[in-house]
C-alpha cells in the first residue's frame, strides 16, 4: 500500500504508517510521478486535484484533511472511479477562535453589536452558537440551510443578505461555489460592499472568491470608515498586495490553522481510509496529542469585556499573523513564495478549549462568558466552578 501525502499534514506518519508506505511531498511539487503508482492520496487545500494529476494512475482514494473541498474536482474523481472525502467541521473551532481574536484585537465591544453571519454551516453555525450564548444579537444568511432542522429562535435569526450587510460586524464563512441557484462566487461585489453601514467591520474567513477583491480594493480607496479583516484572498497565494495594504488585518489563510483543527482533519481522513480499506481505526488524536492539557492562564482584569479580551489575546493574537504577512510581503518580491512559506511554517497554535482561565476574583458573569467563548474557567483558587 503506497500513500502519498502533503508533507504539511500533521501526524501523517503517526496515523498512516501502519496502513502502508507513506511518501510525504511538498504540495506545490506534487505531480503524476508521485501519484502514478500510489493507492491513496492525502492532501490539504493547496493544490487542485483532478484529471491532470490522477487520470490513468493507480489512486483509488483521495482524502483532503480540510473542511473545504472546492480544490477537489469531485465530478472528475467520481467519473474515474476514485472515492474521495473531506473533513467537514475539523477546523470550525479554530476559525471561530480567529474571529474572537479579531474582535479582541480591534477592541470591538461585540457584546453590544449586531453580528451578521454569511454562511451558517460548520463554522458559521459554531460562531452563531457562541455568540448567542453570550447574548449577542445575530442575523444570518444561508439559503442552503434546511430550516426545518432549526429551532424557532434560529429560524428567527435567518434573514436576507441585505439585512445581514447592515449589521455592525459582518462575518463571511460561506464555501465557494460557482454553479447552482445560490452561487457564492463574488457574492459580495461593489453593490453589496457599498451597503455596509458606516463604521462596519467585515471579516472574511471562508473562501477568497466570495468577495470580489478588486471591488473591495476600489471600495476601500473611497471609504476609510470600514475595518476589513481578510484571511482568504482571490488567486491566493498570488494575493493583491495593494489590497493587503488597505485592510485593517490581513492574514495568509490561517484562520483554521490551529494544531487541533489540522490534526482532527488528519484523524477524520485516517478513519475514512480505514473504512475504505475495511480495516479497524486504532488511533485517535487524543492518544497522539502530546500537548499538556488544561494549560493555565491567570488574568489581571475583572471587567467582563477586558477579561475576555485579555484571555483571548493571551492564547492567540491575530495581529501577529498580520505582521508576519506584512513583513513577508515587504521583503519577498514573490508573494506566492511568501504566502506559502508562512502557511507551511505556521507556529503552534492551540484552541481555546485547551486552556483554563484563573480570575483575580470569582465573577460568575465573567466565568460564564469565558466558557461560552470556549475556555475552561476557574476561580482565583484554581477550583472549577460547576455552578456557572
Amino acid at each position: 500500500m503506497k500513500i502519498v501525502a502533503d508533507e504539511n499534514i500533521p501526524l501523517i506518519h503517526e496515523f498512516f504508517d501502519s496502513l502502508g508506505e507513506v511518501i510525504a511531498v511538498a504540495p506545490r511539487e506534487l505531480s503524476r510521478a508521485h501519484t502514478v503508482d500510489a493507492d491513496i492520496l492525502a492532501v490539504r487545500s493547496t493544490v487542485p486535484i483532478g484529471r491532470t494529476l490522477l487520470e490513468g494512475t493507480a489512486v483509488k482514494y483521495v482524502g483532503t484533511c480540510t473542511a473545504g473541498v472546492d480544490h477537489l474536482d469531485s465530478k472528475a474523481l467520481e467519473e474515474m472511479g476514485i472515492q474521495w472525502s473531506g473533513a467537514p467541521g475539523c477546523n470550525a473551532n479554530a476559525v471561530v477562535d480567529y474571529v474572537f481574536s479579531t474582535f479582541a484585537a480591534l477592541e470591538l465591544d461585540f457584546l453590544r453589536c449586531t453580528v451578521g453571519i454569511i454562511g451558517c454551516g460548520h463554522v458559521g453555525g459554531a460562531l452563531y452558537r457562541r455568540l448567542t450564548q453570550l447574548g449577542v444579537s445575530c442575523r444570518c444568511y444561508d439559503p442552503l440551510l434546511k430550516t426545518e432542522q432549526l429551532t424557532a429562535a434560529q429560524q428567527a435569526d435567518l434573514t436576507n443578505l441585505e439585512a445581514v450587510l447592515q449589521a455592525d460586524i459582518v462575518c463571511i464563512h460561506a464555501p465557494l461555489t460557482k454553479t447552482g441557484p445560490h452561487s457564492s462566487y463574488h457574492l459580495l461585489g461593489a453593490e453589496q460592499l457599498a451597503q455596509l453601514k458606516p463604521g462596519a467591520t467585515l471579516i472574511s474567513a471562508g473562501r477568497g472568491g466570495v468577495i470580489d477583491n478588486a471591488a473591495l480594493r476600489r471600495g476601500l480607496e473611497q471609504r476609510d470608515d470600514l475595518r476589513v479583516v481578510l484571511d482568504v484572498w482571490e488567486s491566493e497565494p498570488d494575493i493583491d498586495t495593494a489590497l493587503h495594504e488597505r485592510v485593517t488585518l490581513g492574514t495568509p489563510h490561517i484562520a483554521g490553522h490551529s494544531y487541533d483543527g489540522k490534526a482532527k482533519g488528519t484523524e477524520i481522513i485516517y478513519q475514512n481510509v480505514c473504512e475504505f480499506l475495511q480495516r479497524p481505526a486504532t488511533k485517535t488524536f487524543a492518544q497522539l496529542d502530546s500537548f499538556a492539557p488544561n494549560h493555565l492562564i491567570r488574568l489581571t482584569h475583572t471587567d467582563p469585556l477586558e477579561a475576555m479580551r485579555e484571555a483571548i489575546l493571551s492564547v492567540y493574537d491575530v495581529r501577529l499573523d498580520h505582521q508576519r504577512l506584512k513583513q513577508a510581503l515587504q521583503h519577498k518580491p514573490d508573494t506566492r513564495v511568501a504566502f506559502d512559506k508562512l502557511r507551511k511554517n505556521y507556529p503552534m497554535r492551540r484552541e481555546f478549549s485547551n486552556y483554563r482561565i484563573e480570575l483575580p476574583q470569582f465573577n460568575e458573569q465573567v466565568t460564564t462568558q469565558l466558557r461560552a467563548i470556549g475556555f475552561q474557567a476557574v476561580d482565583a483558587q484554581g477550583k472549577d466552578r460547576e455552578t456557572c
